[in-house]
C-alpha cells in the first residue's frame, strides 16, 4: 500500500463503528429482515439464486449477506478488517452463510482462489481505487466463463459539483477526468454521520470518468451486455434534492438534466444460446449504399 491507501484504511477502519451504529445503515432493520438492496441492482441483476458471489469492496456486508438472502452464495472482500470483523459477526447473528476476506482488491489474487458466477460491486466503491484497468483486470480473473460482472455506481458527471450544504444550485468543483494526483480531503464526519468526531480525517479519491470503467472493462475481455444511465441517486447529496417513494433522491432543480448513476452488466465470454459476434468493422448494407 502507498500513503494515500493507508490513510484511506484508517479513515475506513474508524468509519466502521459508527456505520453500524448510524440510522443510514440501519442495521436493525437487516436483523429484522430487510433488505439493503437498492431496486435499480435487483431490478437488472434479478435471480441470483444458486450462483456463486464475489462483492468487492463490501464495507461491512450489509449488501452481501441481502444477496445471500436472495439465494447467492456470496464472499465479500473489504480492505478494512474491522468491517470484515463487523461482516461476520452480523452473518453469524443473523444466521446467514456467508464467507468474508480481508484483502486490498489489487491483492486478492494472493488470498482467494476459484471463480464465480457473478462479481458484484456498487455505490461509492471505484473513487477509492487508483488504477481502474487493473481493477477490471482482478473483476475479470474472478469471473467463471459466461460469468456476470454487475456494478450500479455514482455517476462521475454528477462527481464534479460542489456538495456543500449551503450550495443553492449546481457549480463546477471538482474534476471529471483522472488527475495526475489523487483528490485529497480533510472533513469530519462521514456521509453517514456528518456529526461524528474522526481522528482519521484525511482521505484521498480519484475521478473515473465512465469512458474509462468502460473501456477498462472491455480490455479486460469483457462483453458490455448494457450501460445505463439514471437521473436519481441513493442519497441526498445536494441541498436541493428530494427523496421519492422508491427511496432514490432527484434534483429539484435540474431534474433530469444530470446524470447521477450509472449501471453496467458485462460477460466473460458468450453464454449458452447467443448469437455469434458480428463483426466489430462490419457496416450494415442499405439500399443505396455500395
Amino acid at each position: 500500500m502507498n500513503e494515500f491507501t493507508e490513510a484511506n484504511q484508517r479513515h475506513w477502519d474508524e468509519c466502521v463503528p459508527i456505520h453500524v451504529a448510524s440510522d443510514m445503515y440501519d442495521v436493525a432493520s437487516f436483523k429484522a429482515g430487510k433488505s439493503k438492496l437498492k431496486p435499480v441492482e435487483l431490478e437488472e441483476l434479478r435471480d441470483v439464486r444458486g450462483k456463486t458471489l464475489l462483492h468487492l469492496q463490501c464495507h461491512f456486508g450489509l449488501d452481501t449477506l441481502s444477496w445471500a438472502r436472495e439465494g447467492a452464495l456470496v464472499t465479500g472482500v473489504d480492505f478494512s478488517e474491522p468491517a470484515i470483523e463487523a461482516a461476520r459477526a452480523l452473518a453469524a447473528e443473523c444466521n446467514i452463510d456467508a464467507r468474508f476476506l480481508v484483502s486490498n482488491v489489487y491483492e486478492l489474487r494472493e488470498v482467494l482462489d476459484g471463480q464465480f458466477d457473478i462479481v458484484f460491486t456498487s455505490y461509492g466503491a471505484l473513487c477509492w481505487l487508483p488504477d481502474i484497468p487493473r481493477w477490471a483486470q482482478v473483476a475479470a480473473h474472478f469471473l467463471k466463463p459466461g460469468g456476470t460482472l454487475y456494478m450500479v455506481e455514482f455517476h462521475a458527471m454528477a462527481g464534479v459539483f460542489d456538495e456543500t450544504p449551503t450550495v443553492a444550485d449546481l457549480h463546477v468543483r471538482y474534476p471529471y477526468f483522472l488527475t495526475p494526483d489523487p483528490l485529497r480531503f480533510d472533513d469530519d464526519g462521514t456521509y453517514a454521520d456528518r456529526a461524528a468526531t474522526l481522528q482519521h480525517r484525511t482521505t484521498y479519491s480519484w475521478p473515473h470518468p465512465t469512458s474509462e470503467v468502460v473501456t477498462a472493462l472491455i480490455d479486460a475481455g469483457l462483453r458490455i451486455d448494457f450501460f445505463h444511465e439514471f437521473p436519481f441517486t441513493t442519497e441526498p447529496w445536494f441541498p436541493f434534492m428530494e427523496e421519492t417513494a422508491d427511496r432514490s433522491f432527484r434534483l429539484t432543480k435540474h431534474d433530469g438534466s444530470v446524470p447521477l448513476l450509472y449501471s453496467i452488466r458485462a460477460a466473460k465470454g458468450r453464454r449458452e444460446g447467443d448469437p455469434p459476434p458480428a463483426s466489430r468493422f462490419q457496416v450494415p448494407h442499405s439500399e443505396g449504399w455500395p
